[in-house]
């Protein structure tokens, strides 16, 4: 959120504020894909980012895209809890945008084949068998350590410490990210006295939502994050 003069009713300027939003993009995106999101907040005017801006002062809203964005957030929230240099930030709320999912296999390969829709046939085939073959080795040979040393990032984000506001965009149609999995953490994040909205697009793919509803879509991102900027 970066700050603006403006004039008040006796002539002297105040400050306003505006809140920075972070994305935190889905597997294989690129600059391109996330611009069309980054555009819902610059379109009103409540995002403008400067040399000199000060992100600590500033209130902060996450927008996290699928499996690949919530692993990174979950880290993130991580070193707001434990780190000194970010625990004062002030995070205001986040979204969630096709996750998160408590991860599988067919949605692991589902995403990657996404992510390798543009490459030969025969190398997009040999890549997803080499990935299926490694997850499943790695799985048994390692899940003795996992369940000794690593709590699963979906596990830890149900029971996560945070307590502003959370926004899930999923969908019915999604094969990558199951819809009961973030129905299941919408659940566990109420139960934790969090204040959860939820919208099903019911039709829409992974990460599509934007795409096939786009005013809808954009309505709820701005609605949300103004009513979290206002708490």
């Amino acid at each position: 959120m970066t700050f603006e003069n403006g004039p008040s009713q006796d002539g002297k300027e105040v400050e306003t504020r505006q809140p920075v939003v972070i994305l935190l993009g889905w597997g294989g995106c690129r600059d391109k894909n996330l611009a069309k999101y980054s555009a819902i907040y610059h379109k009103r005017k409540l995002l403008e980012l400067l040399f000199d801006y000060e992100i600590e002062k500033e209130p902060l809203l996450f927008h996290v895209f699928s499996n690949a964005g919530v692993m990174v957030y979950r880290y993130v929230l991580e070193l707001l809890q434990t780190h000194r240099r970010f625990c004062h930030l002030r995070v205001v709320g986040t979204v969630f945008d096709s996750g998160p999912g408590d991860s599988n296999l067919v949605g692991a390969l589902r995403a990657l084949a996404v992510i390798l829709e543009h490459r030969p046939a025969v190398l997009r085939l040999l890549l997803l068998v080499a990935f299926a073959l490694v997850a499943v080795l790695f799985h048994i040979l390692l899940a003795p350590l996992t369940a000794l040393f690593h709590t699963h990032f979906y596990d830890r984000l149900q029971d996560a410490g945070s307590r502003w506001p959370e926004l899930y965009l999923y969908s019915k149609a999604d094969e990558v990210v199951l819809a009961r999995d973030v129905e299941r953490m919408v659940e566990a994040r109420l139960a934790h006295q969090v204040l959860v909205r939820s919208v099903d697009f019911v039709s829409s793919a992974h990460v599509s939502h934007l795409r096939d509803y786009p005013t809808y879509y954009t309505s709820l991102c701005v609605n949300f994050m103004r009513n979290c900027v206002q708490c």
